[in-house]
């Protein structure tokens, strides 16, 4: 019987020996059971994944390099399926379980707490959706939904692509806002390039909503701007969310 990519499923140890060939402290998931997930490394974790190696090299070996090849978990992330296969020695079926779990990873990041969530500050969702949003390769534009104790009552995706205050429509900022009834809304997009630093395109769209806020009797509480491993709060950069007028950034 044979394991992925058609090698014998006891091929998973070291240098190609069979995992009974392998000292019980040194095996993957023998290591799991004694460590837990948070004690193994990274390439431990995907050599787990992919389960054999190939010939001559453990499973581990085998993530390491791939690893290495892709410039980390962040660049393997971001990999196709069909970049991921045409690396050496991953294939088709690899590349489709790395892609699986991946997958899985930012299904479990967009999974919204199931009770009350509550909006204290920036930070409660910018601690969530850098992860979500700070690596993404193209710009989105999310509209967070809150009743009047600042709970979250729904996370929409409005825009994908150009987060452009020419293209959008304020109106798809407010819509779930209204049919819930909601006190307030925060808006959020990322910047690809990873710099949140506002643009003056991202003050044209804030000010534009802060006036359709006004009219629907729907608060723009704040709009955040998502980078790499940063984010930028308009609030908290003195832009005036409390007031009629131009968003403008305050004097540093």
């Amino acid at each position: 019987m044979t394991g992925s990519q058609g090698l014998p499923n006891g091929v998973a140890g070291s240098g190609g020996r069979a995992i009974r060939e392998v000292p019980v402290a040194e095996r993957p998931r023998e290591r799991l059971a004694l460590r837990g997930a948070g004690g193994l490394s990274t390439s431990e974790l995907i050599g787990l994944v992919w389960v054999s190696g190939t010939r001559g090299r453990s499973s581990v070996d085998l993530a390491a390099d791939v690893l290495a090849r892709h410039d980390g978990l962040t660049g393997l992330a971001r990999a196709t399926e069909l970049e991921l296969a045409a690396t050496g020695g991953v294939g088709e079926v690899r590349a489709a379980q790395l892609v699986a779990a991946f997958e899985l990873g930012r299904r479990l990041l967009a999974d919204w707490p199931s009770g009350r969530w509550t909006i204290r500050g920036p930070h409660d969702l910018a601690d969530r959706l850098i992860l979500q949003m700070g690596r993404l390769e193209r710009e989105e534009l999310r509209v967070v939904v809150l009743d009047t104790k600042n709970h979250v009552l729904r996370v929409a995706t409005v825009y994908q692509g150009n987060v452009s205050a020419s293209l959008v429509r304020v109106g798809e900022l407010f819509r779930d806002a209204v049919r819930l009834n909601a006190a307030g809304v925060i808006l959020v997009h990322n910047h690809p390039s990873g710099d949140p630093t506002p643009s003056p395109d991202d003050l044209h769209l804030t000010a534009e909503a802060l006036a359709a806020g006004r009219l629907l009797d729907i608060q723009l509480l704040d709009h955040l701007v998502i980078g790499h491993d940063a984010y930028a709060s308009l609030r908290d950069r003195g832009v005036a969310f409390d007031r009629p007028g131009i968003a403008t950034l305050a004097a540093d």
